[in-house]
C-alpha cells in the first residue's frame, strides 16, 4: 500500500519541479525528501521524475500517479474533514459506504436529493471496497452501504437496486474502438486487460474473469489495478482495455471509447444494511432510491418499500 506521506511528498516535488523549493514547502530538509522519492520508486518499480530535466519533468509512469495522487490526497482531506465536523455535530447521522464505481451509477444524484430531504441529517461519506463495507455494517461504522459483490451474511441484509449493464472499454484509436454494432467476448480474447480491484477479492474483477471463463476463455490480464478511475488512466493510456459498468461512459469519454458486449453482462448495485434497523434516517434514503428509480424509469425493487 502507498504511503500517504510519500504520495504528498511527491506531489509537492512534481508541482514545483524542484526539490529544494519542495522542501521548503513541506518544511523539511532536502536530502530526506530525495529519499523519499526514491523510497517510493521502488515501491513503484519504475522511475517517476526525470532528473535530467530543469525543471524536473514527470515520466510517464509519474505523470499516471501524479492524476491519481492528487485525487487520493484530496479525498483523504475531505474524510478528514468530514472526522472533524462529526466529532462537534450534535446533529443525526447517517454513515455511508460507497464502492467508486456507484459515483458513475448516480450515487451522487441520490446523495443530492437525501440531502434536500434531510437538512437535519449530518452525511457522512466513506469509500470502501464491498466486504470492507460487510464489516464496517456489522461493527457500526457505517449505516448504510453501496457495493457491487453479493455475499452472504446473516449479519447484513442487501438489496438489489439494479443490475448495471458491462460494456467494453478501448483506447480512443484502438483498431476495435470504432467498429459498428456489439462486441463479443471471443473478440476480445487476445486483447491485454485491465481488471480492478487487485484486492480484496473476491470483487469485480472476479465478476469480469468469469465473464470470459464462462466462454472458455483465459482472459490475458496485463494489470491489477487498485481502483476503477486507475484502471480507465491506463486504458487512456494504451495499456490495455477493460470491462467496466455502462455508467463509466458517462464520464470518461474523451480519451476512452466505449462498445456494447455481445453476451449479457450485467453486474449489481447493492444497497445494504443492518437487519432489524428502522432508524428514520434508513427509512428516509430507502425512499430516496425508490423515488428517484421511478423518476429515471428504473425498475423499484419491492425491497425498498418495505424498508421505507
Amino acid at each position: 500500500m502507498l504511503d500517504m506521506r510519500l504520495l504528498r511528498y511527491f506531489v509537492a516535488v512534481a508541482d514545483e519541479g524542484n526539490f529544494n523549493r519542495a522542501a521548503e514547502r513541506l518544511h523539511i530538509a532536502q536530502p530526506p525528501l530525495s529519499r523519499a522519492i526514491q523510497q517510493l520508486e521502488a515501491h513503484v518499480g519504475a522511475p517517476l521524475l526525470d532528473r535530467a530535466s530543469r525543471p524536473l519533468r514527470l515520466t510517464g509512469v509519474g505523470r499516471l500517479l501524479h492524476a491519481q495522487a492528487v485525487q487520493v490526497l484530496s479525498r483523504m482531506e475531505d474524510v478528514e474533514a468530514m472526522v472533524k465536523a462529526a466529532a462537534t455535530s450534535r446533529r443525526r447521522r447517517l454513515v455511508i459506504g460507497f464502492v467508486a464505481s456507484t459515483i458513475y451509477a448516480r450515487l451522487p444524484e441520490l446523495i443530492r436529493a437525501f440531502r434536500k430531504v434531510a437538512d437535519n441529517v449530518e452525511l457522512v461519506m466513506v469509500e470502501s471496497t464491498t466486504l470492507d463495507q460487510i464489516a464496517a455494517l456489522k461493527e457500526g461504522r457505517i449505516d448504510v452501504g453501496f457495493g457491487r459483490i453479493r455475499f452472504e451474511d446473516p449479519g447484513v441484509r442487501r438489496i438489489i437496486l439494479r443490475d448495471e449493464k458491462l460494456v467494453a472499454a478501448f483506447p480512443i484509436d484502438h483498431p476495435l474502438a470504432s467498429g459498428e454494432g456489439p462486441i463479443s467476448l471471443r473478440e476480445l480474447a487476445d486483447e491485454p486487460q485491465i481488471v480492478y480491484p487487485r484486492a480484496p477479492r473476491p470483487s469485480y474483477a472476479d465478476q469480469v474473469i468469469s465473464l470470459f471463463r464462462d466462454q472458455a476463455i483465459e482472459p490475458r490480464i496485463v494489470h491489477e489495478a487498485r481502483e476503477l478511475q486507475i484502471a480507465i488512466g491506463l486504458v487512456a493510456a494504451e495499456e490495455g482495455m477493460a470491462i467496466v459498468p455502462e455508467s463509466v461512459r458517462r464520464a470518461r469519454s474523451h480519451d476512452v471509447a466505449f462498445r456494447e458486449l455481445a453476451e449479457p453482462a450485467t453486474s449489481p448495485i447493492i444497497l445494504s444494511h443492518r437487519p432489524g434497523d428502522r432508524s428514520p434516517e434508513l427509512a428516509l434514503m430507502t425512499s430516496v432510491v425508490a423515488r428517484k428509480y421511478a423518476e429515471w424509469g428504473y425498475d423499484v425493487p419491492a425491497a425498498l418499500s418495505e424498508e421505507s
